[in-house]
């Protein structure tokens, strides 16, 4: 079983590559495109890791681990 990952990163392009380089290497990987989305996400899911944009407008990655 591979490992669930979830990234959040508000800029479209770096998401898709990331997201492209960790599917490579047979990581499951859903996307949430800021720190609201991933905090919905989590609370219907299990991950295994959080990818997290350290700096977002709506919400930081600081404040989604709090």
């Amino acid at each position: 079983m591979s490992s669930r990952i979830l990234l959040v990163e508000d800029e479209a392009d770096l998401a898709l590559t990331l997201s492209d380089l960790l599917a490579s290497e047979g990581y499951m990987v859903e996307k949430a495109a800021d720190g609201f989305a991933s905090l919905a996400q989590t609370t219907s899911r299990h991950y295994d890791l959080l990818l997290l944009d350290w700096m977002q407008q709506k919400k930081t990655g600081i404040d989604i681990c709090r």
